[in-house]
This record gives C-alpha cells, sequence and structure tokens, in this order.
C-alpha cells in the first residue's frame, strides 16, 4: 500500500490574505483536515477535504496520531496551527509521534511543514517596528514547562535587554504568570519601557493598546493577547513602537548627504563598540531617541 503525506501547515493569524498560497496548496490536497475547533473555523471555506476531524485545546498528542494513523492508511491529511506550525504548533509533536513509531525520512510517510507568520511578526507589524533589534519568544504557560524553568528564561532575557514576545500571557486560570513575568523585567527596564499588547492580530476581534511596562496589567490580557515589550532602546513616535537598529550610529537620517562614505563605514574607527575595538574606544554615548508616551 502506498503510503500517504502529512502536511503540518501554519496558516498565519487567520485573515485569507496572510495565509501562502502553499499552505491554501497544502489544504486543497489534503484528504483529511486535523486541528484545533477554533483554527478548524477560520480555513474550512477555503477546504475540500472529505473529512474534518476538529478537536479540543488539549487534544493535540490524539491529533498527532489521528494524522499519522491516516497518513500511514495512504492518505494526505494537513495538520493546522494558527501562526507559525513550528512555533509552539503541531509540527514538534506530529514529528515526536513520528519518532515513537520509528518513522525515518527515507522510508516512512512524507512530511512537509509549511510555515505561516507567527504572533510575534503579525502583532509586530500592527505595532510599528518593535523587533527591529534581537528579539526572543517566551510562553508563559506552565502547562508542559516548569515555572521555574520559564522563569529563567524571561531573567535571562530581561538582562540581555532583548525585545520579548510572550505567548499565552493569561488565562481564567493562570493569572499569576504575567505578574511575575513584570515584576522580572522591572529590575532590568525601565517602567517606561513600551509594551503593545495584540489581541486576535488580522481577525475580527483584533485589539491593539500601546502601553508600557508598568501600566500593561492594567489592561485586558487573555490567551488571545500576544505581548510585545520593548528593549533598553525602544520608543514611541505617533502611535507606534519603535526599536531602533543602530542606523542613527553611522548615518545621518535626516539628510541626504552622508556623512561616511559607503567604504568608509566598515572601517574599525566607524564602530568603537565592536568587539575588536580597546575597551577604551568602547566607551561610546549612545544617542537618545525622542520618546512620547501614548495612552
Amino acid at each position: 500500500m502506498e503510503l500517504g503525506k502529512i502536511y503540518v501547515v501554519g496558516f498565519g493569524p487567520g485573515s485569507e490574505e496572510h495565509i501562502t498560497t502553499r499552505a491554501i496548496y497544502a489544504l486543497q490536497q489534503s484528504d483529511y483536515i486535523i486541528g484545533y475547533k477554533t483554527y478548524v473555523d477560520l480555513i474550512e471555506h477555503l477546504v475540500t477535504a472529505q473529512s474534518i476531524v476538529s478537536t479540543g485545546m488539549t487534544e493535540e498528542v490524539s491529533r498527532a496520531q489521528e494524522a499519522v494513523k491516516q497518513a500511514e492508511a495512504g492518505h494526505t491529511v494537513s495538520v493546522i496551527s494558527s501562526g507559525d506550525s513550528g512555533v509552539y504548533g503541531m509540527a514538534g509533536l506530529v514529528y515526536e509521534v513520528l519518532i515513537e513509531k520509528g518513522w525515518t525520512e527515507e522510508k516512512g510517510i512524507g512530511v512537509e511543514i509549511v510555515p505561516g507568520i507567527s504572533a510575534i511578526n503579525s502583532c509586530a507589524s500592527l505595532l510599528g517596528a518593535p523587533i527591529m533589534h534581537d528579539a526572543c519568544t517566551i510562553s508563559l504557560s506552565d502547562h508542559l514547562t516548569p515555572w521555574q524553568i520559564i522563569e529563567k528564561r524571561i531573567e535571562a532575557a530581561g538582562m540581555a535587554d532583548f525585545v520579548i514576545a510572550l505567548y499565552n500571557p493569561k488565562s481564567g486560570r493562570r493569572t499569576r504568570q504575567i505578574v511575575e513575568a513584570q515584576r522580572i523585567l522591572l529590575k532590568y527596564r525601565s517602567p517606561d519601557t513600551p509594551v503593545g499588547l495584540v489581541k486576535s492580530a488580522y481577525r475580527d476581534s483584533q485589539h491593539v493598546v500601546l502601553t508600557n511596562l508598568a501600566e500593561m496589567l492594567e489592561h485586558e490580557i487573555g490567551m488571545l493577547t500576544t505581548v510585545i515589550i520593548g528593549n533598553s532602546s525602544t520608543f514611541f513616535y505617533d502611535n507606534k513602537i519603535i526599536t531602533p537598529r543602530g542606523y542613527q550610529r553611522k548615518y545621518t537620517l535626516g539628510e541626504e548627504k552622508q556623512s561616511l562614505k559607503p567604504h568608509q563605514r566598515l572601517k574599525k574607527e566607524a564602530e568603537p563598540w565592536a568587539l575588536e575595538q580597546d575597551k577604551e574606544s568602547a566607551k561610546i554615548t549612545e544617542p537618545k531617541s525622542k520618546k512620547k508616551r501614548i495612552h
């Protein structure tokens, strides 16, 4: 019997214009669509599958097992995730179930991971440009990961001045985690650090709030919210959150003529902060950004 195939499809935030062409192709080629009921409802109009299997929030393992079972029976299956299937999605779990069965790529069923726009990207686009510099994602859900480990990750990210996207920040039963995250980050960040709260990006119930680290808990935060917290250089401007990449150090952003020629910009003297420079020359003054509070 010929083996089938599993597509693990990330369909982005949910709006049709943000689903990739490859994702739509995979959905339309599939005999089975398997996913969390809320996500199935978002893409059901795009599929022609003979069978749609939708299950509850905590049934991830059974969805992966069903997908493998149907693919082994010769069917083409799409397992769906919102955002990107490889970012807190179903991709890793599908591989884990296959590995338990001794799967190999050479002899086993075909598997294709179809990427999608993750929440850190879709939410950032609605806020302006908050993740222009080094950033990380941290899930505050401790259903599968011990809180002590999550706490260490928040501490490390705060200490290293990452822009941070918090996934799964709060639910009806999990309310302390976001409070603890704020407490930890206030040790390393100014209370005025810009924060964006984006609920249901690019869906009908989309809601965007601009606030700061000190006041973010005064606003509604739930499981559908992604919390993006700026770094030490992030600033507000005209209802946007901007994290500069560092161009202002080498370029004259308000003038057409640049003070440094292209061949000069990568010379050591133009980068006194770089690893190659001695400690004395590395002592530079960072340019001050014009910050604007938005209520």
